[in-house]
Parts: structure tokens; C-alpha cells; sequence
């Protein structure tokens, strides 16, 4: 049964590129990950129902920290109110930025990744209109090979009609090889897949 799930507060907390400056008090992370431009800033404001909570631009690879945001949201079927970071990752795959820029960001992306014990699983999100490209293939088996739950998002599904939005996940399953992968289809405009994607961190911080 999906959880219902009211969120109750969210406020940046920190930015990061270092494990000595993440939050110092431990609590559950659900961490974003995708390309650059993919709709990570977008959506977080969709799913905690904030308009400037995360800052969006049409520049790709602005966001190049590790940034937390603390987020309260209360559970019904638990009558309570849990605490939890929502960890937005900088964009992989922006071929303009310095190649020693990139190596920075891969090198602390993995490092919050792989050492983070609070991580409950990564959202990937891809760009429902295209294939996934190389890039997003990468990372999907990147996490997968270090057994990290990851659950892809397929972003702008309000950009394709009905026939082409369940084209666009069987293209997504075929490319990453999963045939039954999860795959939500998200929209922040429409609001499709915030509940269910609500309710997937709410069973996820509730363990």
C-alpha cells in the first residue's frame, strides 16, 4: 500500500565537496542524480512543493556542489513526522565544463556515494524525451555494480502524449538493459509521479 505523504517543511541546509562538510547530525538521504539540464532543481521544487527551494537555470552544469536540503514530511499510516536530506548531486555528462572540473565532480560524487551510511537509495533521473546516453548508462551500472538502490525517474513526461510516454520507458528499460526495471515517469509540471515518488522515500526513511 503506498504511503500518503504531506510534506511539512524544507530548507537548504549546506553545500559540499568534502565528507568534512556534510551535516553534522546524521539523519536518512535520498540523493538526485542525473545530467546536466536533466530537471533535478525543477523537480525538487515539485516534489516539496517549494517554487525557489532549489534555484534552477537553463545553463547546464551550474550546480556543482553537493548541496543538502532538510526536509520534515508527515507519514499517515505512521501518524508521525520524520526528518530527511534530500541530496542534490552536480550534473555528470556537461562536456564544456574543464576536464579537471569534471574529474573534481566525479571524484566527490562518488566519494559521497560509496561512504555515505545514511544513503537509502539514488532517484536517476533521465530525460524522457531522448535515449539515455552513455553517460546515463555509466551511471546507472556504476550503482548497480556497488549494490546502491536506485530507482530512475523519467523527467518531462508532459513534453509526450500518452503512446510516446510509454514508448519513452520501454526505451529507457531496453537501453539500460533492465526489461522489468522501474521506471517513474515524472512531470513537475502536471505533479505526475510526486505522490508515488513520495511514497517510495516514506518507505525508504521509515525502515
Amino acid at each position: 500500500m503506498a504511503e500518503i505523504v504531506n510534506i511539512t517543511g524544507a530548507s537548504f541546509l549546506t553545500s559540499a565537496v568534502a565528507r568534512s562538510q556534510y551535516p553534522v547530525e546524521k539523519r536518512p538521504e535520498i540523493a538526485f542524480v542525473g545530467r546536466s539540464n536533466v530537471g533535478k532543481s525543477t523537480l525538487t521544487n515539485s516534489l516539496m512543493n517549494r517554487r525557489n527551494l532549489a534555484h534552477t537555470s537553463k545553463t547546464p552544469g551550474k550546480t556543482q556542489m553537493i548541496n543538502f536540503f532538510l526536509v520534515g514530511a508527515n507519514v499517515a499510516s505512521k501518524g508521525r513526522r520524520y526528518d530527511f536530506y534530500l541530496v542534490d548531486l552536480p550534473g555528470y555528462g556537461y562536456a564544456r565544463a574543464p576536464k579537471s572540473e569534471r574529474l573534481n565532480w566525479a571524484n566527490f560524487i562518488e566519494e559521497y556515494l560509496q561512504t555515505s551510511p545514511q544513503l537509502k537509495f539514488v532517484c536517476q533521473l533521465i530525460d524522457s524525451r531522448h535515449e539515455p546516453m552513455a553517460s546515463d548508462i555509466y551511471m546507472f551500472n556504476w550503482l548497480v555494480s556497488r549494490n546502491i538502490p536506485v530507482l530512475v525517474v523519467a523527467t518531462k513526461m508532459d513534453k509526450l502524449g500518452k503512446q510516446a510516454q510509454l514508448e519513452s520507458v520501454s526505451r529507457i528499460r531496453r537501453v539500460l538493459g533492465v526489461q522489468n526495471l522501474d521506471v517513474l515517469p515524472y512531470s513537475s509540471v502536471q505533479g505526475l509521479g510526486r505522490a508515488e515518488l513520495l511514497s517510495a522515500i516514506a518507505e525508504a526513511i521509515i525502515e
